[in-house]
């Protein structure tokens, strides 16, 4: 493994790779196949979906067009739903609770980019930070939800929010940012 892919996995600033191009390279066939597999094909797309993924609950169903950048840091619980369009930039581990309600086009944008230091920047630096989502949580359609990120058990985030905090659970945000409107 290499230096910066083990920086990267261990939540670092770290640079791409020659190991981490490949790593995409691979998810990119794995997703190729995915979203080619047609609709009544639900096994074959449970197979890919088992050897892209860390972990995939039984139950639990990924509708095309999927996207991620390298799957094995993604994690998704039993009986979930991942709607149309999704996009899980997974540089950091993204893990979904059970029974949780992903949106159309919705995206777990795990990568951040230096804000002050505009030549490490220019140099490509990033780092990941993690996103979790808790059991039974459901996100709107267009939700994005930035690195480092909880999103609590029974939560529910409101179509088109950008989510820059943490959610406490059984509460309902919206909004850009998203902000608290009630608990539930």
């Amino acid at each position: 493994m290499g230096e910066h892919k083990e920086r990267m996995l261990g939540g670092e600033w770290y640079l791409d790779e020659p190991d981490l191009a490949e790593d995409r390279r691979r998810c990119g066939h794995l997703l190729d196949r995915f979203n080619a597999t047609p609709t009544d094909e639900d096994a074959e797309r449970m197979k890919i979906l088992t050897e892209l993924l860390d972990g995939f609950g039984p139950g639990t169903r990924v509708l095309p067009r999927f996207l991620c950048t390298y799957g094995s840091l993604i994690t998704i619980g039993a009986n979930s739903f991942v709607n149309n369009d999704a996009y899980f930039m997974d540089d950091a581990r993204i893990t979904l609770g059970d029974d949780v309600r992903i949106g159309p086009r919705a995206q777990l944008l795990t990568a951040l980019h230096p804000m002050e230091d505009h030549e490490m920047r220019r140099e490509g630096w990033e780092r990941p930070l993690p996103i979790t989502i808790g059991d039974n949580a459901w996100l709107g359609g267009g939700v994005i939800v930035c690195p480092g990120v909880t999103i609590g058990a029974n939560a529910v985030v409101g179509a088109g929010s950008v989510v820059l905090r943490d959610v406490p659970e059984r509460t309902f945000v919206a909004g850009n940012p998203a902000r608290l409107i009630r608990q539930l």
